[in-house]
């Protein structure tokens, strides 16, 4: 597995896991905006020049916040979005960033377990921000010791 940037080349394979997982999924033009963005960081993990996931970071001064993290559905409970985001995490220390948010859907339980293994805590809710199905959103942050 190789860990990288992604590239704009990148956005057929991640549109496609983008359309399997979400119900409201990014758009191409989405990404590629923000792929042009100096305070983005965007990585993939591929195997044999298929991605397998990918994660993206929103930097302003010395926070992050996560915008999206997504690993193909047949390659999922592989440690994957772990690697994924344990890379992140360290990448943007080293840029910087020491406090990291992030929002996810109440009823994802496997990736609330994940966030809070890498130090991850519960710190709101948002309330009907998802759509199809509406849905809360838990709000969670993790900062590094100063």
């Amino acid at each position: 597995m190789i860990l990288r940037e992604m590239l704009a080349e990148d956005l057929d394979q991640v549109m496609e896991i983008e359309e399997d997982l979400f119900h409201v999924p990014w758009t191409r033009e989405g990404y590629f905006t923000f792929l042009t963005k100096e305070n983005t960081m965007f990585l993939v993990v591929e195997e044999k020049k298929q991605i397998l996931g990918y994660c993206g970071l929103l930097m302003v001064l010395d926070e992050g916040d996560v915008t999206n993290v997504a690993v193909r559905r047949d390659r999922q409970k592989e440690g994957i979005g772990n690697f994924l985001m344990e890379s992140m995490i360290r990448l943007a220390e080293e840029q910087g960033v020491n406090t990291i948010h992030l929002e996810v859907r109440q009823s994802n339980e496997t990736a609330i377990r994940l966030y809070e293994r890498l130090g991850f805590t519960r710190d709101g809710i948002r309330r009907n921000y998802y759509e199809n199905p509406v849905e809360d959103a838990i709000l969670m942050t993790r900062g590094t010791v100063a």
